[in-house]
C-alpha cells in the first residue's frame, strides 16, 4: 500500500472520529449555531430599521430593515466560521493534553492525520452552519441578486475563509497548553468581524477605528461575499480576501507541522 494511500485511510478514520465527538456532543454545536442566529435576528429586527436607514446609496433603492439584512449577512455568514473554528481550537488541546496523541503514537498510523481529520470536520461543520444561516437570513428577508456563478464564487470564497481560519485554530490550539487558554485564545477572532465591514460602513466610524476597519482581513472578505451576494463593486477585496486566506493556510499549516512534530508526546 502506498503513502499516500495509507494518508487518504488514516485521515479518513481521524475525521470519522471527530464527526463522532460532534454527535456525541451535540450542545457545542447547537451553541455555536446558535449564536450567529441570535446576532442576525437581534441586528435585523432591533437595530435593522434604524441602520437600514443609513445605509443610503448602498440599499439599492431599500429601506429600513429590508436594507440591512441584505447587508448584515455577509458578515454574520464570516461570524459563523469564527465561531465554529474556536471550537476546533478546544478540540485540538484537548486531544494534545489528555493522552490521546501518546496512544496514538503506537500504532502504526499517518502522523499528520490527526490534524486533518480535525480540518475536514470543521469544513464540514462550517459547512452546515453556513447553509443554516442562509436559510434563517433568507426566511426573515434576505434577497440576494447573485446567479449560479455568484454563489459557486460565494461558496468557494467561504470555504477558502474557513480552511484558512481552521489551520490558525489548529496551530492554536497546538500551541496552548491548556484547554481553557485553547477556548480564549481565538476570541479576539469572533470580534474582528464587528469591527470591520460586517455589520456597518467603515464610512461611519471614527478616523482611527475606520482605518483599523479598512485594513484588517475580514474586511475584504465580507466585502467580496457582499459584492457577489448583492451585485455590488468589489473592486481590489476579492484579490485582498485571497490573498490573506492562502498566506493564513501557508504560514499556520507550518506553524501546525511545526508544533505538532516537536511535541514530545507527538514523536
Amino acid at each position: 500500500m502506498s503513502t499516500a494511500t495509507y494518508a487518504l485511510r488514516d485521515s479518513r478514520t481521524m475525521l470519522r472520529r471527530n464527526l463522532k465527538h460532534l454527535l456525541r456532543y451535540p450542545s457545542l454545536t447547537f451553541m455555536l449555531l446558535g449564536m450567529p442566529v441570535i446576532f442576525l435576528l437581534l441586528f435585523v429586527y432591533v437595530f435593522g430599521g434604524t441602520l437600514g436607514s443609513g445605509l443610503g446609496g448602498m440599499s439599492g433603492g431599500l429601506t429600513g430593515r429590508a436594507a440591512y439584512v441584505n447587508y448584515v449577512v455577509p458578515g454574520i455568514l464570516v461570524f459563523t466560521i469564527t465561531g465554529v473554528v474556536q471550537g476546533t481550537s478546544v478540540s485540538v488541546a484537548m486531544d494534545m493534553t489528555e493522552g490521546i496523541v501518546a496512544r496514538f503514537k503506537t500504532m502504526a498510523i499517518f502522523r499528520a492525520s490527526m490534524l486533518t481529520g480535525h480540518v475536514v470536520a470543521t469544513v464540514i461543520q462550517a459547512v452546515i452552519g453556513l447553509a443554516f444561516i442562509i436559510g434563517i437570513a433568507l426566511a426573515i428577508g434576505f434577497r440576494p441578486d447573485a446567479g449560479v456563478v455568484e454563489w459557486l464564487a460565494v461558496t468557494g470564497m467561504l470555504l477558502l475563509v474557513t480552511l484558512a481560519l481552521t489551520w490558525l485554530a489548529v496551530a492554536s490550539g497546538l500551541a496552548c497548553k491548556t484547554v481553557e487558554s485553547a477556548s480564549n485564545v481565538l476570541m479576539p477572532l469572533v470580534l474582528l468581524p464587528l469591527l470591520g465591514s460586517g455589520f456597518v460602513p467603515t464610512g461611519s466610524m471614527p478616523t482611527g477605528l475606520r482605518w483599523f476597519a479598512e485594513y484588517q482581513p475580514f474586511t475584504p472578505i465580507m466585502e467580496t461575499v457582499r459584492g457577489l451576494l448583492m451585485g455590488t463593486e468589489i473592486g481590489s477585496s476579492a484579490v485582498q480576501a485571497i490573498a490573506w486566506c492562502l498566506a493564513t493556510i501557508v504560514v499556520c499549516y507550518v506553524w501546525a507541522r511545526a508544533l505538532f512534530n516537536r511535541d514530545p508526546s507527538a514523536r
